[in-house]
């Protein structure tokens, strides 16, 4: 589809899934129905990344602003994922694919929480892709929780200030040890990053569709995955560097 080329797949996609409350308004349904819809796209995409070879997938899933959603929209969507995660984890198993998530955890309810460390632990010998939920994830909370562990390594002296560069800050984040996105993907015609992934996002290709998160399909990804292999990735050097180095 669309002439793609393995050997210039980006290694880590992230997507920010916008557009399932739009989708079930635009249809006259309740938003929890966009949600359930979404979930359905979820495993679309997640079974075509990793057909596709792509290493790492980092799916923004719920914000730490979420929780100021109504009360009754955030349960049911603690109740989609925790029957998304059960009902998924056999299926990462047998796909190979390594589950993981990354935020405030601890803000989960308990049985959300049950169910994710269970995923976490049945997945965690597989060698496939990596697929990450973003969860009461907040990139702003995330880079403070790294300063303020800095400083107490720093005040403990496990850390001395000549050993902080941007390697070692990276090692604070709950990103450790994932390379940063090279293409972030957001659905909905939305053209902002929305508090995710500030740090890692640095020189991260970006793109912007239209389409509802519900609505996106392989074939959508096929195009803009197409989209990031005409780009030119120059992390601050000319064109001329480029092709010297080749």
């Amino acid at each position: 589809m669309y002439g793609l080329s393995h050997d210039k797949l980006p290694r880590h996609l992230a997507v920010i899934m916008d557009g399932n409350g739009r989708w079930a308004q635009e249809r006259m349904l309740k938003r929890i129905i966009g949600h359930q819809k979404g979930v359905e796209t979820v495993r679309v995409i997640v079974e075509e990344c990793s057909r596709l070879g792509i290493k790492y997938l980092t799916l923004f899933a719920f914000s730490a602003e979420n929780w100021l959603r109504p009360k009754t929209e955030v349960k049911a969507l603690m109740s989609l994922l925790k029957k998304y995660i059960r009902v998924e984890t056999a299926r990462m198993i047998d796909s190979n694919i390594r589950f993981n998530v990354i935020g405030a955890r601890q803000e989960l309810p308990p049985d959300v929480n049950q169910a994710v460390q269970e995923a976490i632990d049945r997945t965690a010998r597989n060698t496939g892709m990596v697929l990450t939920l973003a969860l009461s994830y907040g990139a702003r909370q995330e880079i403070l929780m790294a300063a303020e562990r800095i400083a107490a390594d720093l005040s403990s002296g496990r850390l001395s200030s000549g050993d902080i560069d941007e390697k070692t800050f990276s090692s604070y984040l709950f990103t450790s040890g994932m390379p940063d996105p090279d293409f972030l993907i957001r659905t909905s015609g939305e053209m902002r990053i929305s508090n995710f992934l500030l740090w890692q996002l640095a020189y991260t290709e970006l793109y912007f569709t239209e389409v509802n998160w519900p609505e996106f399909t392989a074939k959508e990804l096929h195009r803009a995955l197409h989209d990031y292999q005409s780009r030119e990735r120059r992390f601050g050097r000319t064109s001329a560097q480029l092709q010297n180095r080749s």
